[in-house]
C-alpha cells in the first residue's frame, strides 16, 4: 500500500455548524477542501487504529465522489475497516443503527439534510460518535481549529471501490465491506413495532401516500411499508433517489409538499400521508383534513408510545429544543417522568439519551425520534403513527383532537427569512438581545412579559454549557416569541422567528393557526423588525 502525503493549505470556513459542515457543492469541489476537511476529523481523534468506520449519505450530487476520497483517506489514517452503503447510500438514522449495530468507532454522513441538490445545490459532511449520534462541540471545535493550521493530508494511491457491489473489498490494507443500505434499519424496525397490526391495517382497506421526494427514504419505504407491511405499490412516490432529487427541494413542509396536503384535505384523498427529506430523519405527519405540526407530533407520539411494542413499558422522559412548543412538556407533567429542554440541534439529546434519562425525542423543524438510534428518524415516526393509528382505531384527525381535550392545544407557528444579509441578521439579533434586561413586566395590549433571556443550556450529565442558543421572550399567560439563526443555510443568514399560544383544554382549538397568534405575530415585529430591517414584506416560509 503506497500513503501519499499530499502538502496543502487550510481554508478559512471549514467550521462545522449544528449539522456538521455544508457548503455549495462548488465550494467542496475546490481542490483539496474535502481532504482538508476529513483529515481534519481524523486529527481531532484518537484510538481510531484497526478501527471501524461507516460511511454513508443521501445520494445527492458529489456523495459518489467524497466517499471515494473518504475510504483512501480512512486507509492511509489506519482505519481497519470501512462500512459503506450499497451505491454510497445509507440514511442518516440508518448509519446511526449502523454504527452502534456494528460496534464501529464513528461515521462519516455525507449530506445536507433538506438542503436542494444537484451541481448547484449543497453537500454536506458530518462525524457521527460511536454512540452514532453528531459529534459534541469539544469536538467540531477541535475539528475547526484543526482545519485553521492543517499543512497535509494522507491519502491511499489505491483505485476506487466499487460501491455497487455488496460484499468484501480492499483499498490499501483497509477492508472495505460495501453493505445493503437497508436492511439493519429494517430489521430494528421491525423489533420496536407491531408490524402484524400495520399489515392488518393496510389489508383492511386503509390507504396512505408516503413522499420520499427522490431521496434517500426512497429505498427504505418500499423495503419496509409495501414489502413488509403490505401497503399497495404506489403508496411511496418518488421514490428513488436522485443527485439533485428530482429537481425539488427534499424538505418536508407544507410549501414543498403542498400537493400531498391539499389530497389529504379532498374526500378522495388516502387516509394518512407522510413524507421524509433529503437524508431521512425529518417527517411530515397529515391525516386526512389534519396537518400535524411537529410540536404537537412530538407530544402525541410520546402520549402514546407505550401503543409499541418497543415502548410497551413507558418511556422515560422526553427531550426537545427549546424552540419546539411546550407542547411535549404536558404529556410529561401528566406521565410524571423527566422533561428536558436543549439548544437546536440533535447532538444535545446524546447525553441524555445515553444517560437513559429520556427515551423519545424531538425537534420544531420536523425532527423526531428515540432511543433506538442517536439522530431523529423520519421512517420512524411514521411507523409509530401507523402503530398508533392501528391501536386505538381512530383517525388522526380523531387522535389529535382528543390529545388536544385532555392537554389543551399549543398553537405554534415558524416563520422563517431565508438568505437574509449576514450583516443585518446578526445586528437584528445583537440589537434585540440588548432590549432583553428592561422587558420583563412590560405590557404590550394584554401581553405581559414574564422573562426576556438568550436561552443557555447546563448539559445534566456532562456538565457542559452552551450558551446564547436563541431569543425567548416569555409572556404570563404561557405565550412565547423566539427568535435565532438557523445553523443549516449555507448562503447568508436564515432567521427563524417562533411564535407560541396555550389554549387550555377546555378552550377553543380551532382557530386557524396565524389568526390565534396574530398578536403575537404583531408584538415580535415591534420588538424585532425583522420585516422593517429585512426588507422582506412577509417570510420566506411558513410552518
Amino acid at each position: 500500500m503506497t500513503i501519499q502525503t499530499i502538502k496543502t493549505a487550510p481554508f478559512d470556513d471549514q467550521k462545522p455548524g449544528t449539522s456538521g459542515l455544508r457548503k455549495r457543492v462548488t465550494v467542496y469541489q475546490q481542490p483539496h477542501y474535502v481532504e482538508n476537511y476529513i483529515q481534519a476529523i481524523f486529527d481531532s481523534l484518537e484510538g481510531f487504529a484497526g478501527q471501524t468506520l461507516v460511511i454513508g449519505g443521501d445520494g445527492r450530487y458529489y456523495n459518489d465522489v467524497a466517499i471515494q476520497t473518504a475510504i483512501k483517506i480512512a486507509a492511509a489514517n489506519g482505519f481497519g475497516r470501512v462500512l459503506v452503503g450499497q451505491n454510497g447510500l445509507l440514511s442518516t438514522p440508518a448509519a446511526s443503527h449502523v454504527i452502534r449495530h456494528h460496534k464501529a468507532f464513528g461515521g462519516l454522513v455525507l449530506s445536507a439534510s433538506h438542503n436542494p441538490g444537484g451541481p448547484d445545490g449543497d453537500f454536506g459532511i458530518k462525524y457521527n460518535i460511536s454512540n452514532g449520534g453528531p459529534a459534541p462541540e469539544k469536538i467540531t471545535d477541535a475539528v475547526y481549529a484543526r482545519s485553521k493550521v492543517i499543512d497535509s493530508y494522507k491519502i491511499v494511491d489505491a483505485p476506487d471501490v466499487a460501491l455497487d457491489q455488496i460484499g468484501l473489498q480492499r483499498s490499501g490494507d483497509m477492508v472495505v465491506e460495501v453493505i445493503d443500505p437497508v436492511a439493519d434499519y429494517a430489521a430494528l424496525m421491525e423489533t420496536l413495532f407491531d408490524f402484524g397490526a400495520i399489515a392488518a391495517l393496510f389489508a383492511g382497506g386503509f390507504r396512505m401516500t408516503f413522499d420520499a421526494m427522490h431521496a434517500i427514504t426512497g429505498p427504505y419505504a418500499h423495503a419496509i411499508l409495501e414489502d413488509r407491511l403490505g401497503a399497495p405499490k404506489g403508496t411511496v412516490i418518488n421514490g428513488t433517489p436522485l443527485p439533485d432529487f428530482g429537481g425539488g427541494h427534499p424538505d418536508p413542509n407544507l410549501v414543498y409538499c403542498k400537493d400531498m396536503h391539499d389530497l389529504l384535505m379532498t374526500q378522495e384523498g388516502p387516509d394518512f400521508g407522510a413524507a421524509s427529506d433529503g437524508d431521512g430523519d425529518r417527517n411530515l405527519i397529515i391525516g386526512k383534513n389534519r396537518f400535524v405540526t411537529p410540536s404537537d407530533s412530538l407530544a402525541i407520539l410520546a402520549a402514546n408510545a407505550a401503543l409499541a411494542p418497543g415502548y410497551a413499558t413507558g418511556i422515560a422522559g422526553i427531550a426537545r429544543s427549546m424552540p419546539t412548543s411546550a407542547a411535549a412538556d404536558r404529556v410529561a407533567e401528566k406521565l410524571g417522568i423527566e422533561m428536558h429542554e436543549t439548544p437546536t440541534g440533535w447532538k444535545f439529546f446524546g447525553n441524555l439519551l445515553d444517560a437513559g434519562r429520556v427515551t423519545i425525542c424531538g425537534e420544531e423543524s420536523a425532527g423526531t425520534g428515540s432511543n433506538h438510534v442517536r439522530e431523529k428518524d423520519g421512517l420512524w415516526a411514521v411507523l409509530l403513527w401507523l402503530n398508533i393509528i392501528a391501536a386505538r382505531k381512530q383517525s388522526v384527525d380523531e387522535i389529535v383532537r382528543e390529545h388536544w381535550a385532555t392537554y389543551g392545544r399549543n398553537y405554534y407557528t415558524r416563520h422563517d427569512y431565508e438568505e437574509v444579509d449576514a450583516g443585518i441578521a446578526n445586528t437584528l439579533v445583537d440589537d434585540l438581545r440588548a432590549q432583553l434586561p428592561g422587558l420583563p413586566g412590560q405590557v404590550f395590549d394584554d401581553l405581559q412579559i414574564a422573562y426576556a433571556d438568550d436561552f443557555s443550556y447546563h448539559d445534566p450529565v456532562d456538565g457542559s454549557t452552551s450558551a446564547k442558543q436563541g431569543i425567548r421572550i416569555g409572556f404570563t399567560d404561557g405565550s412565547r416569541i423566539v427568535v435565532r439563526l438557523s445553523g443549516t443555510g449555507t448562503v447568508g443568514a436564515t432567521l427563524r422567528l417562533y411564535l407560541e399560544r396555550y389554549e387550555a383544554a377546555d378552550g377553543r382549538h380551532d382557530l386557524e393557526t396565524q389568526l390565534a397568534l396574530e398578536p403575537l405575530i404583531v408584538l415580535a415585529e415591534q420588538l424585532s423588525q425583522v420585516r422593517a430591517r429585512t426588507g422582506r414584506p412577509e417570510p420566506s416560509v411558513i410552518t
